[in-house]
Order: C-alpha cells, then structure tokens, then sequence
C-alpha cells in the first residue's frame, strides 16, 4: 500500500530520485483515557528542489506530519528517508548533526532570542556546528531585504521583519531543504503573502526544497504541489 501511494505520487520514471521519503507513517497521542490517531498511514515523495505545501483544516495532522519527516518527531509506525539516509536510525547527535547541515527551519513563532540582534541570531544555526558565518549570516539577510536592519533587536522589528530574520536564519547554513510551519500565521494577509513570495524565490534560487505547512489553500496554490491532509490521510 505504502508503495503503491508513493508511486502515485511521484513517477520514478519520469523524475529524479526522491529526495524525502516517508512512508506508511502513523502517530498518535493519549489525551486522557483516549488514544487520538494524528497520522493513518500516511506516504509521500517529495522531489528534490520541489515546494510542496501541506494544506488542511486545523488538526489534520499537517504540523505532526511536517515535524515527522525533519526528524523533529519519531513515528511510532513507518520511516523516513532523506537523501538516502534513514531518520530516527542514528544516535540523537548523528540526527541533530543533519538538522543542522542540511535542514533550515521556519516557525509561526519567529523564536528569535530578544536580547541578541538581527545578525546574531541568524549566526545561531552556525554556532550550534561549531562554525562562525559572520558574512554569510549578513548575505542571507540581505537576501530577506534585511540587510541594512541587521544590529536591530527583534523588539526593533515588526512581524514581516522579524519573519524575514527567521528565514535567513534557515538559509545560513546552506540548507538542501526547508521546513516552514505556518510562517505566515502571525501576519496580516498582505504581509503573509510577501513572506510566501519570499520563501518561493529564494527556495528557486537557490535549488531549495520547500516543504510549507499552511491551512490557506489560497497559499498552497503558489507551490509546485499541494497535498490536502484530512483526519490524518492524504487527500
């Protein structure tokens, strides 16, 4: 079954070899005396330098499914694939090592820390791998159109900029892929719109995958694919 949902999805005839692979995934969690199924199942194949947006209604189960497949969140049942390599089969340094290589990361939340400037927290993703990228960190808030903001505190910025320092926080390292959970649900709809502009061309730019949560399909719409999430299956 698993299989079979992957081969619908993507022609590995026609295609390059699949750079994220999840397959027959299922979670749940225990609210009391109830066990809540969040994932049923549930397979995919996301190509390398697609954006594919993971759209649904409000518990769906599109976050817990996002988080599953950037190794933020072991299923109990399936696998995950990225690049060749089996998430969860490691040690939690060798897992926490890829994240930080080859993954970038964009939250609703813009998880700046307040006492460290603009630039400073885009070195963060580098100083976790032992690495400084002063220059780098600077170039990719250039590239959000942050550039002349960088000594800024997030108290300084508004919410499109402090999504923007965000976004050059996942670019800093290089990432193969990005993971945007809901990055525009904190902001207005003109300015959420701008921040989905922004994902898409840099992700182009620069051969990025994109992999986005969001509950507009009006959003989703902008991607190469959209995959609806309904009662914890693929629609």
């Amino acid at each position: 079954m698993a299989l079979r949902q992957i081969s619908e999805m993507v022609d590995e005839s026609a295609t390059p070899e699949a750079q994220l692979i999840g397959r027959d995934l299922h979670q749940s969690f225990r609210m009391g005396p109830r066990r809540i199924e969040v994932l049923r199942g549930i397979s995919l194949a996301v190509r390398p330098g697609e954006a594919v947006f993971l759209c649904g209604a409000s518990g769906a189960g599109k976050t817990t499914l996002l988080y599953t497949l950037a190794g933020l969140e072991r299923p109990e049942t399936g696998t995950v694939e990225f690049e060749g390599q089996r998430l969860y089969s490691g040690s939690a340094t060798a897992q926490a090592k890829l994240r930080n290589e080859k993954m970038g990361f964009v939250f609703q939340g813009y998880f700046l820390l307040p006492e460290l400037t603009a630039v400073e927290n885009v070195l963060m993703p580098a100083m976790v791998g032992g690495r400084q990228k002063r220059e780098a960190a600077e170039a990719s808030l250039a590239a959000v159109g942050l550039g002349d903001r960088q000594h800024h505190l997030p108290a300084e910025l508004s919410g499109g900029e402090q999504q923007r320092v965000a976004i050059a926080r996942a670019l800093t390292n290089d990432p193969d892929i990005i993971f945007a959970d809901e990055p525009t649900g904190n902001l207005d709809s003109r300015t959420g719109d701008t921040i989905v502009d922004l994902l898409l061309n840099l992700a182009r730019e620069r051969g990025k995958t994109l992999l986005v949560v969001t509950h507009d399909s009006r959003l989703a719409a902008r991607g190469d694919r959209e995959l609806r999430i309904i009662d914890g299956r693929l629609q």
